[in-house]
């Protein structure tokens, strides 16, 4: 695919011209595709029910792939809420002046052209774009094949307004969903500044292993919640209950409920919101005992070798009795993929405890995981949830996908 390296061309050029354009103008322009979403909801749900007419409707990921009216609502509302937010551009992180009379500055610049893979969730070529194009950054987008009508009918709906705009449509590109696409973007060094990985553990690690560009990790999400020896069942039952049933399919979605042993007689009633839902439970021999009789038998297992350490995109979940929050800490420390994490206790040593020793982005006491996103946060849209500690953590944001340079003036001072 020669053609590519000339869309990595455009981006580049395209990085140039948007760091330049005033704020008030990004605003109106991102103002402007919320309306078109809205204008082309009947072109967005056609395309989205030929990719989904294309997926087992069994598959984890068909959740993630459909686009609902009230969904594409949303999508224009976080658009609409990033132009209200401040510019993350020109902020002067650090200003000094040193004893010879340099004046330092150090300030917030776009990273250039920031490149996205991602399977199938067409909202991410919309939230890319708004955060990218907020933040000056142009953006190469790979989506998944399973995605590729509704992504290319979301790209137009951008172009677009780019055009009446007369702003380079390379603003944002959607390259082929394939798989040569992929490596070529992970190769594509002088042209992309950053990649950010969208999506399972599978595609992360392939990312990692090959990219010769900067990455940062996002997505993999193996999240557990602790119900702690001076929990509140009540409250445990909701936030369970959100947890893993509000999206199962997306990362921040409860994988595995971990019980401290002096309240296992809990369980009926911490799981009693689940089966209406068809969550299916894989319990070790402990939890499997307290739910025989008190759990649908058809969604009843037993926990094997697989079950912790599963990120299971899907109402399923693990269960495990830990004798304490020592034991609670180290499964988590050996199965967790440093995403989010909650504590359920009435207890505010084992709250801190917990929040203090639990390493990943992000940490919760008596609340679902549920929250960690962008919008949640009031970021706006988000580009993804770093997992990793280097740059971002957690959700990203506008400043997260900027950078920043230092500024130095002087007035003929020479180094002795």
């Amino acid at each position: 695919m020669p053609h590519l390296t000339a869309l990595f061309q455009q981006a580049k050029e395209a990085a140039k011209a948007l760091a330049l354009i005033p704020d008030t103008l990004r605003n109106e322009v991102l103002t402007a595709v919320a309306q078109a979403i809205a204008d082309s909801e009947d072109e967005l749900t056609t395309a989205n029910h030929a990719d989904l007419s294309r997926m087992n409707p069994t598959s984890p990921l068909y959740d993630r792939l459909r686009l609902t009216p009230q969904r594409m609502a949303g999508i224009a509302d976080d658009m609409r809420h990033v132009a209200t937010l401040p510019s993350p551009l020109g902020r002067i992180l650090c200003r000094r002046t040193l004893p010879n009379g340099l004046l330092l500055r150090k300030v917030s610049v776009p990273f250039g052209v920031i490149g996205v893979i991602y399977e199938a969730r067409p909202n991410v070529t919309f939230d890319v774009f708004s955060l990218c194009f907020k933040s000056g950054n142009a953006c190469i987008l790979k989506g998944g094949k399973d995605a590729e009508a509704s992504n290319r009918t979301a790209v137009a709906i951008i172009h677009d307004i780019l055009r009446r705009y007369q702003l380079p449509t390379a603003a944002v590109i959607l390259l082929p969903a394939t798989h040569e696409a992929t490596a070529r973007l992970l190769q594509a060094v002088g042209y992309v500044d950053l990649c950010i990985p969208r999506g399972s553990q599978r595609l992360i690690r392939m990312v990692r292993e090959t990219a010769k560009v900067p990455v940062i990790e996002t997505g993999a999400g193996v999240v557990h919640a602790y119900f702690d020896a001076a929990g509140n069942t009540a409250m445990g039952s909701v936030i369970i209950d959100n947890a893993k049933t509000r999206r199962p399919s997306v990362c921040n979605a409860l994988d595995t409920l971990l019980v401290h042993a002096a309240r296992v007689a809990d369980l009926p009633a911490l799981c009693n919101p689940l089966p209406r839902h068809e969550v299916r439970i894989y319990a070790d021999p402990e939890a499997y005992a307290a739910l025989d009789s008190n759990y649908p038998s058809h969604l009843l297992f037993k926990a094997d070798s697989h079950t912790f350490g599963t990120e299971f995109m899907d109402y399923a979940m693990g269960i495990k009795v830990v004798d304490s929050i020592d034991i609670a800490l180290q499964h988590i420390a050996l199965y967790g993929s440093g995403h989010s994490e909650s504590i359920i206790t009435d207890d505010p040593t084992a709250a801190q405890r917990f929040q203090t020793e639990v390493d990943a982005a992000c940490v919760y006491v008596n609340a679902p995981t549920s929250f960690t996103d962008g919008a949640q946060f009031g970021l706006g849209a988000e580009i993804g949830i770093s997992t990793q500690k280097l740059g971002a953590r957690g959700p990203m944001g506008l400043e997260e996908i900027t950078t920043y340079k230092w500024l130095i003036d002087g007035n003929g001072q020479t180094r002795p």
